[in-house]
This record gives C-alpha cells, sequence and structure tokens, in this order.
C-alpha cells in the first residue's frame, strides 16, 4: 500500500477528532476524541518512518504513547471528580474556574 493512503486515513482520522472536540460537549467524548487525534498522528509518524525507512517515527510514536497513556490517567481523574461534584460531564456545566 502507498503511504498516501496511510496518511489519507490518518487526516480522515485527525478531522473526525478535531469535529468531535468541537461538536460535542460531554466532556468523556471530547476526551476519546483527543486520543483519537494522537492516534491519527500516531499514524502518520509511522507511514512516513516506513516510507523514509527510518526508526525515528516509531520511536516518536513510543513517547506520544507514553504521555497519552499518563493523559488517560490524569484526565479520566479529573473527569470522575468533576462527575463526582457536579453529577455531570456536560463541559457547558463546569464552570469551576470562574467567579
Amino acid at each position: 500500500m502507498p503511504t498516501t493512503y496511510y496518511l489519507a486515513i490518518s487526516a480522515v482520522l485527525f478531522i473526525i477528532g478535531v469535529l468531535g472536540v468541537l461538536v460535542r460537549r460531554n466532556a468523556i467524548i471530547i476526551f476519546m476524541c483527543i486520543e483519537m487525534m494522537f492516534n491519527a498522528a500516531n499514524l502518520a509518524f509511522v507511514a512516513a518512518a516506513r516510507d523514509l525507512k527510518q526508526m525515528n517515527g516509531q520511536v516518536f510514536v513510543f513517547f506520544v504513547m507514553v504521555v497519552a497513556a499518563a493523559e488517560v490517567a490524569v484526565g479520566l481523574a479529573i473527569i470522575v471528580a468533576l462527575f463526582r461534584n457536579r453529577e455531570s460531564v456536560d463541559v457547558d456545566e463546569v464552570n469551576l474556574l470562574k467567579y
């Protein structure tokens, strides 16, 4: 398969993730869309590394996955704390930083 197919799939996944972040108001859905955008970027890195026959992209993907795993742990803890406090995960209802 040509690299352009992988990059096209990556672009489609990234666009779906951006649209999900902009359109949806549920914090868990937004969180999943951000993870989808991370995975789209990872796919692009792996496709470029395969095309260039280098390991740099795959090593970078490893580090992105480590950061994404840490983000999942912290993000889900924040979402659970918000749900326990407000009993809703709608981002329009969360106004903790406002006076």
